[in-house]
């Protein structure tokens, strides 16, 4: 098996079909798989995804899992990695979808040729109120990138990656826990090689009132990010390390005033040069 593309769900059944049938369009000289894991939808995802097994020409290629009980999000994208045998695997979550149809084929090709390469991605559109825009978060991301930019933030989107397979062994315990999953897989791989772009549109991240991220206030974003930020740390080296406290000192000035901003800034820089 050459590629393993991995999908969770929970509650998409307006966009589970839109997404799957993306992913079984995919023109490739090589086999891949599609794992779904439903985490106990209470919605009609499960039958429209057994409609899809049973109707769809390349049925035949999913693998489908539903939770007898709700698992939780990161338990759930933990249990579809462990499913995957492929040399590369690719992510497309429930409610997002591919335009492209020719999108595995462009970036296994790549990484085929490439082996210095441990991920590639493409640009992106974003779906939000009916609207399709630009990302304008990649709009200056270079060709070829490293752990080194990807730890000042994250400009990869969880639709339009694939990776190399099996880069380590055993992921670290505080994944399965994080609330954020994306990230974190990404600066994982991005330890083994570099990380190339491919600036062309190919897929849609949508973003929506009940996803999870999309849902949260932006105080509350800015806490779980400076949370995972410090969870995430110990498992990079030490220049790494710094590169991602620059990103929760970047927040925490950005709030405090006054005197609180001014302690902060030097007990930054006391933890920081030692």
């Amino acid at each position: 098996m050459k590629v393993s593309v991995l999908m969770i769900t929970y509650n998409h059944e307006k966009y589970i079909r839109q997404a799957i049938e993306s992913i079984l369009d995919q023109e490739t000289k090589f086999d891949f798989e599609l794992i779904i894991s439903n985490d106990n939808s209470p919605d009609e995802t499960d039958s429209i995804i057994n409609e899809i097994i049973k109707t769809n020409p390349k049925g035949n290629i999913i693998k489908y899992f539903r939770h007898e009980k709700n698992i939780g999000m990161m338990p759930n994208f933990l249990f579809t990695i462990n499913k995957a045998v492929g040399e590369y695997v690719a992510l497309c979550e429930g409610d997002d979808y591919w335009t492209s149809n020719l999108k595995l084929e462009k970036q296994v090709s790549f990484l085929d040729k490439n082996k210095d390469y441990s991920i590639c991605f493409h640009n992106i559109n974003v779906l939000e109120d009916n609207t399709i825009q630009d990302n304008s978060i990649q709009d200056e991301i270079l060709e070829t990138t490293t752990i080194h930019d990807l730890a000042k933030y994250n400009y990869i989107h969880t639709p339009s990656v694939v990776y190399r397979n099996h880069l380590f062994k055993s992921f670290p315990k505080y994944f399965i826990k994080s609330p954020i999953g994306d990230y974190f897989l990404h600066m994982l791989n991005a330890k083994y090689g570099k990380i190339k772009y491919l600036n062309e549109h190919m897929a849609v991240y949508r973003i929506h009132k009940t996803s999870y991220w999309s849902s949260k206030q932006q105080i509350d974003r800015e806490n779980i990010w400076i949370t995972f930020i410090k969870k995430i740390k110990v498992n990079f080296d030490k220049p790494i390390r710094k590169i991602l406290s620059e990103q929760i000192y970047e927040l925490k000035t950005r709030r405090l005033r006054g005197f609180k901003r001014s302690v902060y800034k030097i007990q930054y820089k006391i933890i920081n040069f030692f």
